[in-house]
């Protein structure tokens, strides 16, 4: 089924109530590599209940599952379904806006919709721009996600090319600071239990029918190690300061690389990009972190 424009603006999939705990949000900082070293405290602290503190990108797996709260909404008369080729797509871009903290444990709602579709041509693929709004139970908002969907065969349905929301620039001048850390070979296979368990992250098999030489890692584990460069060389762990955390996905990255993360800081704003200086590959572009 193809996208229809503009009806694709009106699309929502119907809220969801879900919640989580301390172990989830300790699994999500494994997955990401924090607590490797046991006698580092300051990392102890996002992997052990003890005074817990939670990572801010953990909210992009936090929400997985839940259960629909009512039945599906309908859409209005005379409105098309629009339906995306699932095995033409790709992540393009994640952003994570934080309203306030992440708790350590809770339930929330989750809503998502529609809010944006560009037709490159029949041949180049759409963009789809998708947002989900977390609420608590007194309905405060808790955090807003924005992603990006690259759909590789869903183009030429006749929306508008221009208008999708322009990368953040990173700036001309050398990296203030750069800080890398070792994935580990089994990385994917651990990040995968937070809920992404797509065969091409742990099948040999499955990689290969994808083009990939040996499983990848998942770009949402990729953006959160660019999230703990933020934790470790900017706001000395303290997950609060970060009101939000964006970026674009450019290249896989194999579990065992090691990945740089060059880091650009002009006041609240930290803009960031991560390579595999091994395989001279920019894996993360156009990243920007904004402090409170």
């Amino acid at each position: 089924m193809p996208i229809f424009y503009p009806d694709i603006l009106e699309q929502r999939a119907p809220a969801r109530t879900f919640s989580y705990g301390d172990k989830d949000v300790m699994l999500y900082a494994l997955g990401i590599g924090l607590g490797a070293d046991p006698m580092d405290e300051k990392e102890l602290a996002f992997v052990y209940e003890k005074s817990l503190k939670v990572v801010p990108t953990a909210a992009t797996v936090l929400a997985s599952g839940g259960r629909v709260r009512g039945a599906p909404p309908e859409m209005r008369p005379g409105l098309r379904p629009s339906q995306l080729n699932y095995l033409m797509v790709v992540h393009g871009e994640q952003k994570v806006e934080l309203h306030r903290p992440l708790p350590t444990s809770g339930e929330f709602t989750a809503e998502s919709r529609t809010v944006g579709a560009f037709d490159k041509g029949k041949d180049k693929g759409a963009v789809v721009i998708n947002e989900t709004v977390w609420t608590d139970a007194e309905g405060r908002k808790v955090a807003t996600l924005t992603g990006s969907t690259f759909a590789r065969g869903d183009g030429g349905f006749g929306g508008p090319s221009e208008g999708a929301p322009a990368p953040h620039e990173i700036p001309k001048r050398e990296p203030d600071l750069t800080v890398s850390f070792a994935t580990r070979p089994d990385q994917a296979l651990l990040y995968r239990l937070n809920g992404d368990r797509n065969p091409l992250h742990a099948e040999p098999a499955s990689a290969s029918r994808s083009g990939f030489p040996r499983p990848i890692l998942h770009g949402l584990c990729t953006y959160g190690i660019t999230c703990r460069a933020i934790l470790e060389a900017i706001t000395d762990y303290d997950p609060e300061p970060i009101l939000s955390h964006q970026a674009r996905f450019s290249a896989p990255v194999f579990p065992g690389d090691v990945i740089s993360v060059d880091l650009w800081r002009d006041g609240k704003d930290i803009s960031f990009e991560a390579r595999v200086e091994a395989r001279n590959a920019t894996v993360i572009r156009n990243g920007l972190t904004r402090l409170r």
